[in-house]
């Protein structure tokens, strides 16, 4: 017992020393701002063949902070995450298309304006509709938070259609082309940009409930960075460098000369292929899979630690740490993993004041998550070892700490090694959701490539076929170490 704590103790005292050395670290450097993004949201923001970061907003962006004197890191969250990021405090702003609306100026402070947006409504191509008063008793696809929502949302009841939420645009766009919604309601710079880059849907109304763009940072605080957008968005409009960003990404051949720069290293044009997706973007794809497996082995190892730990706790002969065993591993597998995600890290950081790095929320939420079954099956392991033994071994003189050290826990362990090769499994597949708190793990990865070239059926294959062939080499190799240890 008093290994497994050391070994607990040392693992949390890394980590403690990494967060603060990152705080310290983003302290010193006073001029490099976070600012969180959604590079699934074309033409404001999204990732070239290149799979750099491209867009009205990117550009703007860096031609701001390079005319101001100040860096930027940008992090590739999503919209919801960039939100909940910047009222949290993990970053110093974001800029993702986002409307400035009344409700919103409750929690963020807006720049000026540097684009105005209007909201269209899209059909599948063939499709009669052609008007909302046609939408009565239909489904409705539109993306979580953004203005098109807002829109659906506040006309739902008046033309009698219902309404149905998605985190990124792809899902809403093959949502209404494989028939499940009727229609969906998107800004109409960024549906203009998805339809003349193949996207098989129509407009069918006007630019209507027409808003303005800005850059965002949380009310009351970081209004330097605010005052620094304002002024270098100032002087890119005095200088006429604004006005080529904005034609660059929406005048009617915008789409294609974006293209062309995209792909200036190739003679020929994007291969859509699933091979040719798999060529383009192979960096994006190793670097997805090295994120996951990094969470994967650190996430399991600290679970690994954390659940045998409670589930020690729970077979002492002591009420309270049964008791404490108990409520530990109830209160965490009866959590959603992504609420536990967004809860350390969005809702942690306000409650502390602090900043917790993206990858030690996603390693912390695997161990509370995966450590809370870890221990069960532990405590279910120990139980299952017939009581006759500790008997015997207490009957013979030993004492409670080295009857379990010698005997119970060698019988208990095998009982509990196919448990522990089915958590690394699931604990493998649960990074999946870890995407939510901006995690570049392969998930995210393969949004962030589908917002550029739309082809959500073949990159999903390829994402899923790739978890299939790691999942079957570790069931492998857990399968060797079983019969080793067995043997």
């Amino acid at each position: 017992m008093k290994k497994f704590i050391a070994i607990l103790s040392a693992v949390c005292g890394l980590f403690m020393l990494g967060f603060f050395g990152q705080n310290n670290h983003v302290q010193a450097a006073e001029k490099t701002y976070t600012i969180d993004t959604d590079v699934t949201f074309p033409p404001f923001v999204y990732a070239n063949t290149q799979n750099k970061y491209v867009g009205i907003d990117i550009e703007l962006l860096k031609a701001i902070a390079k005319e101001e004197g100040f860096k930027v890191n940008i992090r590739p969250v999503g919209f919801n995450a960039a939100v909940q990021s910047v009222t949290a405090g993990q970053a110093d702003g974001m800029i993702a298309g986002m409307s400035i609306t009344e409700e919103r100026k409750q929690k963020f402070d807006f720049s000026d304006p540097y684009y105005s947006a209007g909201i269209v409504m899209a059909v599948k191509e063939g499709s009669g509709i052609k008007s909302l008063s046609e939408l009565k008793g239909k489904r409705v696809a539109v993306k979580t938070g953004t203005a098109g929502a807002d829109y659906a949302n506040s006309i739902k009841d008046k033309y009698g259609f219902e309404v149905v939420t998605f985190d990124d645009s792809d899902s809403v766009y093959n949502d209404v082309i494989n028939g499940n919604s009727a229609a969906c309601f998107e800004d109409s710079a960024v549906m203009s940009y998805a339809i003349k880059n193949g996207l098989g849907l129509k407009v069918v109304t006007k630019p209507t409930n027409t808003t303005e763009v800005g850059f965002a940072v949380k009310k009351g605080e970081n209004q330097e960075l605010l005052k620094m957008f304002n002024e270098g968005l100032a002087k890119l409009k005095a200088n006429g460098q604004y006005e080529k960003i904005i034609k660059k990404y929406t005048s009617g051949t915008a789409t294609s000369e974006t293209k062309a720069k995209d792909t200036s290293s190739s003679s020929s044009s994007e291969d859509r292929t699933v091979m040719g997706i798999l060529k383009e973007n192979k960096s994006a794809f190793i670097s997805g899979i090295l994120e996951t497996l990094k969470l994967t082995v650190v996430g399991i190892f600290c679970a690994t630690i954390f659940g045998v730990l409670i589930g020690l706790l729970g077979v002492l002969p002591n009420k309270f740490c049964r008791g404490l065993s108990t409520t530990i591993i109830y209160i965490f597998r009866g959590l959603p993993l992504i609420v536990l995600a967004l809860f350390i890290y969005n809702g942690v950081p306000t409650l502390i004041g602090t900043k917790v790095p993206a990858f030690l929320a996603g390693v912390i939420t695997l161990m509370l998550n995966e450590g809370a079954y870890t221990a069960a099956f532990v405590k279910g392991g120990i139980e299952s070892v017939d009581k006759g033994q500790m008997e015997a071994a207490r009957s013979l003189g030993m004492p409670f700490g080295k009857s379990m050290r010698r005997v119970i826990l060698p019988q208990g362990i095998k009982l509990m090694i196919p448990s522990f090769i089915n958590q690394f499994i699931i604990t493998l597949k649960d990074t999946s959701i870890l995407s939510v708190i901006g995690l570049l793990e392969l998930t995210q990865t393969g949004k962030i490539i589908i917002a550029r070239n739309l082809e959500g059926f073949r990159v999903w294959a390829i994402v899923a076929v790739i978890y299939l062939v790691i999942i079957t080499g570790l069931t492998l190799l857990s399968k060797w170490i079983e019969r080793r240890i067995n043997n």
